[in-house]
C-alpha cells in the first residue's frame, strides 16, 4: 500500500511542477499588464504579447480615475468642437449671418477667438482637446479599453494613436491662435494645411493619395457604424435610464452618418487635389456640397447631423468614456 502510495506520488510530480511554472507564468502577466490573460500555447502569440507587455511596462502607470477626467474633459471639448462645426455649417447653408469664419475645425478656432473673452475661451478649449489626445494617447500605448495585440486590436490601437495626433496637433494650433497677434492663423482648413504641406516633397502626391483613400475609407466606416448599429453594445452596457440610452441612440446614428459623409467627401477631395498634384483641388467638404444640386438642403443636413453628434459626445463625456 506504501509503495503504491509512493508510485501515485512520483507520477502526479511532473504535473505539479508544470501546474506551478503555469501559475508563476500567469502572475508575471498579471504584473506586466494590470489583468491576467491565458496565454495560448502557440509560441508567436505568446512572444507577441509578451514584447507589447514590455513596452507598456515602460510607461508610467496612470490612476484610473485621472484617465476617467481626461477622457471626460477631453469629450467635452470635442462635443464644443463639432457643436460649433455644426453651426457654423447650418448658417453658411442659409446664409444666415456673415460667411467669415472657414467651416472647418480650424475655422471653428478662430470663431471662438473673435468673441468675448475669446482667447480666454479658446485656451481652455486648447487644453481641453490637449486632455482628449492624452487619453486616445493612452488608449494606444497603454491598452487601457483591453483591445489585445491581435491583428484586430492593433488597428483599433492604431486608430486611437492616430486620433490623438490630430487632436494634438489641433490643440497646439489652439494654443498658437490664443498667442497670436496678427490673428492670421485661424484661416484655412487642417486638412490644407497638411496637404499643401504634403505636395511640397518629392513623394508628396503618393502620401496624399494615400492618405485620400485612408481618409475615405475612415468615412465609410463612420456610415457604416451609424447605420449598422455597431456602437450601441456600449451604451447598452452602461445601465443608462430608457430615454437617455434612446436619445444617444438616436444622437449617435445622424452624427455618424452625417461625420462620415464629411469625411467621405474629403478623402474624395484630397485625391483629386494629389492627382492634379495642385491644392485648389482640396476644396472644403463643406463647401462642396454647398456647391452641389440642393446644396442648402445637403449642407444643413449635414450641420443638423454634426449637432447631433456633439450632443452624442457630451453624452458620452456624461454618462461613459467610450472610445468610438
Amino acid at each position: 500500500m506504501k509503495k503504491s502510495k509512493e508510485v501515485i506520488a512520483d507520477s502526479l510530480r511532473p504535473w505539479r511542477r508544470n501546474l506551478r511554472q503555469h501559475c508563476k507564468r500567469i502572475s508575471c502577466t498579471a504584473k506586466a499588464t494590470g489583468r491576467i490573460r491565458f496565454h495560448e500555447h502557440n509560441g508567436e502569440s505568446l512572444l507577441a504579447k509578451t514584447r507589447m507587455a514590455d513596452i507598456a511596462s515602460y510607461l508610467p502607470s496612470v490612476p484610473g480615475k485621472w484617465v476617467k477626467h481626461l477622457a471626460q474633459v477631453g469629450l467635452t471639448a470635442k462635443g464644443i468642437l463639432y457643436c460649433l462645426l455644426g453651426i457654423l455649417a447650418f448658417m453658411a447653408a442659409f446664409e444666415l449671418g456673415s460667411a467669415t469664419h472657414s467651416i472647418s475645425r480650424k475655422g471653428v478656432l478662430s470663431f471662438i477667438e473673435k468673441l468675448v473673452i475669446g482667447r480666454v475661451l479658446l485656451g481652455l478649449e486648447a487644453m481641453g482637446l490637449a486632455c482628449y489626445s492624452i487619453w486616445k494617447l493612452l488608449q494606444a500605448a497603454k491598452d487601457t479599453e483591453g483591445k489585445g495585440t491581435k491583428i484586430k486590436g492593433l488597428a483599433y490601437r492604431l486608430r486611437y494613436a492616430v486620433s490623438g495626433a490630430s487632436y494634438g496637433l489641433l490643440s497646439l494650433i489652439a494654443a498658437e491662435l490664443v498667442f497670436d497677434t496678427d490673428g492670421e492663423n485661424g484661416t484655412g482648413s487642417l486638412r490644407q494645411t497638411i496637404t499643401s504641406a504634403m505636395l511640397q516633397n518629392p513623394l508628396g502626391q503618393w502620401l496624399v493619395i494615400a492618405s485620400a483613400v485612408v481618409i475615405a475609407l475612415g468615412g465609410f466606416y463612420y456610415i457604416y457604424q451609424g447605420l449598422s448599429g455597431r456602437y450601441q453594445k456600449k451604451i447598452k452596457e452602461a445601465g443608462l435610464k430608457h430615454t437617455a440610452e434612446r436619445a444617444m441612440i438616436k444622437a449617435g446614428k445622424a452624427g455618424y452618418v452625417a461625420r462620415g459623409i464629411v469625411w467621405s467627401i474629403g478623402g474624395y477631395l484630397v485625391l483629386r487635389a494629389a492627382l492634379e498634384a495642385e491644392l485648389s483641388g482640396t476644396r472644403n467638404a463643406f463647401r462642396f456640397l454647398e456647391n452641389s444640386f440642393h446644396g442648402s438642403y445637403l449642407l444643413g443636413g449635414v450641420a443638423v447631423g454634426l449637432i447631433c453628434y456633439s450632443l452624442f459626445v457630451f453624452m458620452q463625456a456624461k454618462f461613459q468614456a467610450i472610445s468610438r
